[in-house]
């Protein structure tokens, strides 16, 4: 699941971004109204975590606005807590309405809700050859064999597969699933490339995951399987 929150108090952002990635999502941040518009028009996310009172562009603006081209589920987060100030938020777009203080379970199960309101008619599923990715579930197998994967794993194999055929490089990867946008380590890429390689390729005769020397990874099913 990828999202976007859009938040100005530093502390509560840092809390709820580290959260719903140790919980297996990739998260985008904006720390004003005119930055978060700006990336929920041009990004592309499952679910928008956005706070009703912001700088440059408050929570109702922004989802007004962001409701004449998008459709992108939102659930908005304030210490607003009367039924008029409810009201407002979801007639001008909101999905969903949660008031501070919260738990950050119930959140996560009410993101969860969202992406399985607005998925396709289909299941949602992220298929390549025989390998199977349920982003609600959060479970992968392959040839029906249940795969275990840690939730940073899980990130990058959905990064993977919702790109699949696609070059991505060690950058566009490190971006991506960690956040990490310069002056970066990709041994991290490496690394998490050759578990996640070991536990979904390894035991299998076709291959799915190959290195494009000198440009990156690409996740594909190819005819004759070459490495």
């Amino acid at each position: 699941m990828k999202l976007l929150i859009v938040e100005d108090d530093r502390r509560a952002l840092s809390y709820l971004q580290k959260g719903l990635q140790e919980s297996g999502c990739t998260v985008d941040t904006a720390e004003n109204g005119i930055d978060g518009l700006h990336l929920a028009r041009t990004e592309d996310y499952d679910v928008i975590v956005l706070d009703g009172m912001l700088p440059g562009l408050d929570g109702v603006d922004l989802v007004q606005a962001l409701r004449t081209t998008h459709r992108t589920p939102v659930i908005m987060l304030t210490a607003r807590d009367s039924v008029a100030d409810r009201v407002r938020g979801l007639q001008a777009g909101a999905d969903d309405y949660l008031v501070k203080p919260f738990s950050f379970v119930e959140l996560l199960a009410r993101l969860h809700a969202l992406v399985r309101r607005s998925a396709p008619l289909d299941d949602g599923k992220l298929n390549v050859a025989d390998l199977v990715l349920d982003p609600v579930a959060q479970q992968v197998t392959r040839a029906g064999k249940r795969i275990h994967l840690t939730a940073k794993e899980f990130q990058l194999l959905t990064t993977l597969m919702r790109r699949k055929g696609q070059v991505l490089s060690k950058t566009a990867l490190a971006e991506l699933v960690w956040g990490i946008h310069f002056d970066c380590d990709l041994n991290v890429v490496e690394a998490a490339i050759k578990r996640l390689r070991s536990k979904m390729d390894e035991d299998f005769a076709d291959k799915l995951l190959h290195t494009v020397r000198g440009m990156g990874y690409v996740l594909e099913w190819r005819e004759g399987n070459p490495v």
